[in-house]
């Protein structure tokens, strides 16, 4: 069977591991002062529900996807690729190196990066200094949101890529031929260009929700988390619990949280993807 290579290499290195970790999630394995894992069975999901931090965290996720991912990188993906087409080839070939040479940089140095921009001696509150309006210290009065902008930073090439190709492929006689019938660019945009990229826009939401909800090196490299817990979503608690606290049973039954979260995110985008009856 042509297929049967693949479908051995997707058991071994995608099912195993996930049933491996499924096994782990029901059990107190720990990292260290343990000699034998034991069966749990749900306590530990029991404890992650009870759990103030893990609540916390579940919430900070949900924020940092919607304003980073939904808002963030979809919108301005969208924007910068519609100007784009619309401007010279030059202009064209400059802002599409520097927006993807953002995508194209490690997570952990793009994280750095945005560092040394949000903090308190950074170069946001030099730019804020010469313009005379007050200055804080964003990695710690406003950090989720800090994060956010950092990941919308790094991450709006691939909308832009996704947008700019779905935009390539609208005919240009539909377009002309509706502003011939007067119709302004905002009614040309709610009546053809979105509805005629409808799918390109499921796909790209799915696509970047799945990546933002696994968004670990860029948080860890500007907060770690914190101050306390305020930038600390569900990969960086997942961490903190396994490998910090040792707690690896715990820590997994987390990840499988997450998991089942960006499996629910995919469940919605597919069933907004299908063609009307």
């Amino acid at each position: 069977m042509p297929l049967a290579p693949a479908t051995v290499l997707l058991l071994l290195f995608l099912a195993g591991p996930i049933a491996y970790c499924t096994y782990i999630a029901f059990t107190d394995m720990q990292l260290t002062g343990q000699a034998s894992a034991s069966f749990v069975g749900f306590d530990n999901f029991k404890k992650a529900f009870a759990d103030e931090n893990f609540r916390n965290s579940v919430l900070l996720t949900l924020v940092f996807t919607l304003i980073s991912s939904i808002l963030g990188q979809n919108t301005l993906g969208l924007t910068l690729a519609s100007l784009m087409a619309r401007s010279t080839k030059a202009i064209r070939s400059i802002t599409g190196a520097v927006v993807i040479s953002a995508w194209v940089l490690p997570e952990i140095v793009a994280g750095f990066l945005l560092y040394t921009f949000f903090s308190k001696e950074g170069t946001l509150n030099e730019i804020l200094a010469w313009l005379h309006l007050p200055v804080q210290n964003w990695l710690f009065t406003l950090p989720i949101i800090a994060v956010s902008f950092a990941n919308v930073w790094r991450g709006t090439a691939f909308s832009m890529l996704v947008y700019s190709a779905a935009l390539s492929e609208i005919p240009k006689e539909v377009t002309e031929s509706a502003e011939v019938d007067g119709a302004g660019s905002w009614q040309r945009l709610w009546h053809i260009t979105l509805p005629m990229i409808r799918r390109s826009i499921g796909t790209n939401l799915m696509l970047n929700t799945l990546q933002t909800l696994s968004v670990f090196g860029l948080i860890w490299a500007m907060t770690r988390g914190g101050p306390g817990n305020r930038s600390q979503t569900l990969p960086i608690f997942m961490y903190d619990q396994a490998f910090n606290k040792s707690l690896i049973g715990y820590g997994t039954a987390v990840a499988l949280l997450l998991l089942v979260v960006g499996a629910l995110f995919s469940v919605v985008y597919l069933r907004l993807m299908r063609e009307e009856v």
